[in-house]
C-alpha cells in the first residue's frame, strides 16, 4: 500500500507521516511539498492526503488535474479552512480532515480509508469481468462496461464510445441500461453515461472525457443524487 502526502509545510507532512506508519508500518510513504511535484511524479498512489491551500497551485486544483489520470486514488483533504467541503465533493473527495487534525478523528478516517481500499482490491476483478458481447456486422466484439464511456442512439443503432473507440450496434438503449448497473445513468432519453467519465456538469449537459452530452431538465435531480451515491461507493 503506498500512500502519498503532500503539503508545503513540511511539519505536516512529518506529522501525517507518523500517524499513518503507526497504524500502518507496512505501508509505503512518498512526499510531496506541492501539487506541481505531485503531477510530476509517475508513482502509482492507493492513498494521497492532500493539503488545499499551497503556494503555487492549490490543492483543489491539484486534485482536478490528478482526477484526469487518476480516478482510482483514495483522496482525503487536510486543511485549515473549511469553505471548501462542497468542492471536495467535485473532485470525488473521501473525507476532507480540518486542521489542527484531531489524532482520533484522523485515526478513525484513515481506517475508514484503508478499508475502502481494501473493498476495491476485492472488487475489481469483479468489475473488469463485466462484460457485453457485441455483434457488429457479423462480428462479435467483448466489450468491458469499465471501458464504456458513454452510448449513444444514433441512426437506429446503439453507437458505444470507448476513450480510443466507437462501436456499433442495432439493440435497445433500454437493454443496455438494466445490463450496465448503477454506475451508468440515462441523462437524456438518446444517451447512457459511465459516471467513471463525468469530469463537470450542468442543468443541460455532462461533460465526461473529450466528450459532452445533453442533460434532459427533469432528469438532473435524479442525476446529481445518484452521482453523489456514485462517489460515496467509490471514494
Amino acid at each position: 500500500m503506498r500512500i502519498a502526502i503532500c503539503d508545503d509545510e513540511k511539519n505536516i507532512r512529518e506529522l501525517i507521516g507518523d500517524k499513518v506508519v503507526k497504524q500502518y508500518p507496512e505501508a509505503e510513504i512518498v512526499f510531496f511539498s506541492s501539487g506541481e511535484e505531485l503531477l510530476l511524479s509517475d508513482s502509482h498512489i492507493d492513498l494521497l492526503f492532500l493539503d488545499i491551500q499551497m503556494s503555487g497551485r492549490n490543492g483543489m486544483d491539484t486534485a482536478r488535474e490528478l482526477r484526469k489520470k487518476d480516478k482510482n486514488v483514495i483522496l482525503i483533504f487536510v486543511t485549515a479552512v473549511e469553505e471548501y467541503v462542497f468542492q471536495a465533493f467535485d473532485v470525488g473527495a473521501f473525507h476532507y480532515i480540518v486542521k489542527p487534525i484531531n489524532e482520533a478523528k484522523f485515526m478513525d478516517v484513515l481506517r475508514k480509508a484503508v478499508d475502502e481500499l481494501d473493498s476495491k482490491r476485492k472488487d475489481v476483478n469483479e468489475t473488469e469481468e463485466r462484460y457485453l458481447m457485441i455483434n457488429s456486422g457479423g462480428v462479435h466484439t467483448k466489450v468491458i462496461f469499465d471501458d464504456i464511456v458513454y452510448a449513444e442512439v444514433f441512426n437506429r443503432k446503439i453507437v458505444i464510445h470507448k476513450l480510443n473507440d466507437t462501436i456499433e450496434y442495432y439493440g435497445k438503449m433500454s437493454d443496455l441500461e438494466s445490463l450496465a448497473g448503477d454506475s451508468f445513468f440515462r441523462p437524456h432519453r438518446a444517451y447512457l453515461i459511465n459516471f467513471k467519465y463525468v469530469e463537470k456538469y450542468d442543468a443541460s449537459t455532462v461533460y465526461l472525457e473529450n466528450e459532452s452530452v445533453l442533460m434532459a431538465k427533469q432528469n438532473y435531480p435524479e442525476f446529481v443524487k445518484k452521482y453523489m451515491k456514485y462517489i460515496q461507493r467509490r471514494g
